[in-house]
């Protein structure tokens, strides 16, 4: 279902034609609402995640309700040759990318003492590895081409204060925010820019069933009582972030990372500190559900 319209955009209708972008991850949550925001807005989109029937049916639900052009690609970003293969596709249908976004994820919160090899490669491959062989192949591309684009990848506040019960994301966002410092300076002179967006919370499917297994606390009551502004986000406010970031007006704005969260980290620090109270018998049912959703996800994957 669409999520958007003109009306929950602060800018002027067509201000992204002749943008191309690409947003891995864009099949759902986060990724799906900025897809939207850059179709709404006249770019044509490009969304990739690891469920080719869920990028695929997202483009055309998002097709069908604004028009324009989106197109869904089933692609693993955790393999550089099928990003190749990805980028080989986009760059002939209609030339070079303008912008990224490194939207693509995985989290679930674990004490990290519990934590195996397997359970940690599954997010470090994904949000460390696999955003940097996206921005490399895509910036070898521009490069060479001497084309100019924008980077924006999707971090959290724990990068400033740590991620208690979340390292493997904690660390991977920290290093993807890294990489965009190191890339705005090293890439700065070839027009390639690099900026950073890190959300607080924007309760989505998958957040919620990792992030808050089995409804063990209520993540949203606890985002809007910790929150100055005692509230979550809209994804709205998000959207509209990452289109100014994406757009070339913002062409002077290059190795920043700009929260998103009303001021929550400040505020109480936005991360999982206070799972500390949580018991064995807690972190016990919170895996068994988290279990469960991935097993629900690997079903999906081979539909």
């Amino acid at each position: 279902m669409a999520e958007l319209t003109q009306d929950d955009l602060m800018f002027r209708p067509g201000l992204m034609k002749g943008e191309r972008i690409l947003i891995t991850g864009g099949g759902t949550g986060l990724g799906k609402v900025m897809a939207e925001a850059c179709l709404i807005l006249g770019a044509q989109v490009y969304i990739c995640g690891r469920r080719g029937g869920i990028v695929e049916a997202t483009a055309k639900d998002l097709m069908d309700a604004h028009g324009g052009k989106v197109v869904g690609i089933a692609c693993d970003i955790r393999v550089p040759e099928a990003i190749t293969e990805m980028m080989d596709k986009i760059w002939s249908d209609g030339g070079a990318l303008t912008g990224l976004v490194n939207n693509a994820a995985g989290n679930f919160i674990s004490r990290t003492q519990d934590l195996s090899p397997r359970g940690f490669d599954a997010i470090a491959n994904i949000v460390f590895r696999g955003s940097f062989f996206v921005t490399l192949d895509a910036g070898k591309r521009w490069i060479e081409e001497g084309k100019k684009a924008s980077v924006v990848s999707i971090l959290t506040t724990w990068i400033w204060n740590g991620g208690p019960f979340t390292v493997p994301s904690a660390m991977s966002k920290a290093g993807l925010a890294t990489m965009s410092q190191s890339l705005a300076v090293e890439w700065g002179p070839y027009g390639i820019r690099f900026n950073n967006i890190a959300p607080g919370p924007f309760p989505t499917e998958g957040m919620s069933a990792r992030l808050n297994p089995g409804e063990q606390r209520n993540d949203g009551e606890a985002s809007r009582t910790g929150n100055p502004m005692g509230r979550v986000g809209e994804m709205r406010e998000l959207a509209n972030l990452a289109v100014y970031l994406l757009h070339p007006l913002s062409a002077y704005v290059n190795g920043q990372t700009i929260a998103i969260d009303g001021a929550a980290w400040q505020a109480s620090g936005g991360n999982f500190s206070g799972l500390r109270a949580w018991t064995d018998d807690q972190w016990s049912q919170a895996k068994e559900s988290i279990q469960a959703t991935n097993a629900k996800d690997r079903a999906a994957r081979t539909v």
